[in-house]
């Protein structure tokens, strides 16, 4: 899984045309990656304030609204998508996006199926 990271509040300083054209260039990514067949599933999130956490305190269920931690980057989007090995999957990582402050986080997927 790659895990997309960026600031909100630097995405919302963006012109109109440079958030086109970072949507442009997730979109190329995920296009080349259907055509490897490689591709699973992704997309971007909504804001961080649209947001609900969900917790058990004390076995009762408590939700939070908005964001849930005091970070400078939040969770914005995601793909699913198949790699031989990790360093392929580190290579597709480095390609997703030109523009600086987006961060990709590269994490496995745990395999339930023998279980």
């Amino acid at each position: 899984m790659l895990l997309v990271y960026e600031s909100e509040a630097d995405w919302e300083g963006l012109s109109a045309e440079e958030r086109s054209a970072s949507v442009q260039g997730h979109i190329a990514f995920a296009r080349e990656l259907r055509e490897q067949g490689r591709f699973l599933y992704g997309d971007g999130l909504q804001p961080t304030s649209t947001a609900t956490t969900v917790r058990k305190v004390s076995g009762k269920t408590v939700l939070t609204d908005g964001p849930f931690a005091e970070t400078k980057e939040q969770l914005g989007g995601f793909y699913v998508i198949e790699a031989r090995d990790l360093d392929q999957a580190l290579e597709d990582a480095a390609t997703i996006s030109g523009r600086d402050g987006e961060m990709i986080e590269v994490r496995p997927i745990m395999d339930y199926s023998d279980t």
